[in-house]
């Protein structure tokens, strides 16, 4: 059965989504280091479920690339070869990347998943990029579009290698998210452009702009909650309140910033059902909007309730990605 482009487009965007709830999860969790080399987890294609595994053993076969941890720290197999009965140093090179050497099968395996939804996302867009194709002699861009966000996951594995290789610093890491919602950007404006069902709306160009705005200071409080997060990271022996009252300032501007969006777009839905412009989409937004502040809320007061991290970063992202669907609907004619 053949899968249409669209299809294949907003698949791609749901597995996006996924990675970006699945990376933060790995975030909550401690588990960015499960996995302490990139692409494999310890050199196997399927990681370890124990710390055992990972101990050298006598008259063992190992291969080429295989991870052990010796000493507290991680040794990598030069070549294939079996083991005798006593450790030699001369089939093993200490892994120099960064000096993490502990194991923890669920870190492991949050890890882990992450990368199979990652790897699953990137079969499914290199896909649809080649379907895209068929678009040659009917739209251009959409081709251009779909090979820019190939080129962007391709880029976000990459910065996942140097994530893993840094031992997880903070700023790397939110790079890394920021990259994600280009994607998320790339995959929604495909969605609106090769979806025949939706159409586009004439208004006026100051709702246009208006609409371009609230999508530009979405982002930025997306951005100033990832500096919040960073700071908490960077504390990590720190939790919920306390992180927060030591770096008062952009958490402060992050909590009055979102109440400025909340007005702005009351405001904004407002003006669009008063010049009887129906966008349906627009009562899920404020649904997002609400739905974020009361996951920040229990954030700030309960100290960070479990899986509260994934959540709001997941709403923020669809909060993104509705109201940079809106910007193509009133800004890009079909």
């Amino acid at each position: 059965m053949k899968i249409s482009y669209n299809k294949l487009v907003k698949i791609s965007l749901i597995l996006i989504f996924t990675v970006i709830f699945a990376g933060s999860v790995v975030r909550m969790t401690g588990s960015g280091m499960g996995c302490p080399d990139w692409p494999k987890c310890f050199g196997y294609l399927i990681p370890p479920i124990e710390r055992s595994q990972l101990d050298w053993k006598k008259s063992h076969r190992y291969k080429k690339g295989e991870i052990i941890i010796k000493n507290k720290t991680l040794r990598v197999a030069k070549n294939d070869f079996v083991s005798s009965s006593i450790y030699e140093e001369e089939n093993w090179s200490l892994y120099t990347k960064h000096d993490y050497a502990d194991f923890n099968a669920s870190h492991t395996w949050i890890e882990y998943i992450n990368r199979l939804l990652g790897a699953l996302s990137g079969i499914v867009i290199l896909f649809m990029t080649i379907t895209s194709i068929k678009f040659y002699k009917i739209n251009k861009k959409i081709i251009l579009i779909s090979i820019l966000v190939l080129f962007g996951l391709i880029f976000e594995a990459w910065l996942g290698k140097e994530v893993v290789d840094s031992n997880l610093k903070p700023f790397k890491v939110s790079i890394h998210l920021i990259g994600a919602l280009i994607i998320v950007f790339g995959l929604t404006l495909l969605t609106y452009l090769t979806d025949k069902k939706i159409e586009s709306i004439k208004t006026n160009p100051i709702i246009n702009k208006f609409s371009i705005l609230l999508l530009v200071m979405t982002f930025f409080e997306i951005i100033l909650g990832i500096q919040v997060r960073e700071f908490v990271d960077s504390k990590i022996d720190l939790k919920g309140n306390s992180a927060m009252n030591i770096f008062p300032f952009e958490f402060d501007v992050h909590r009055s910033f979102s109440l400025l969006i909340v007005g702005l777009n009351i405001y904004f839905y407002r003006k669009l059902k008063k010049m009887k412009l129906i966008l349906p989409i627009y009562n899920f937004i404020l649904f997002l909007i609400g739905l974020e502040i009361i996951i920040g809320i229990s954030m700030f007061y309960f100290s960070f309730p479990f899986l509260s991290q994934p959540l709001h970063l997941l709403v923020a992202s669809l909060l993104f990605a509705s109201q940079s669907f809106v910007v193509f609907k009133l800004n890009i004619k079909k």
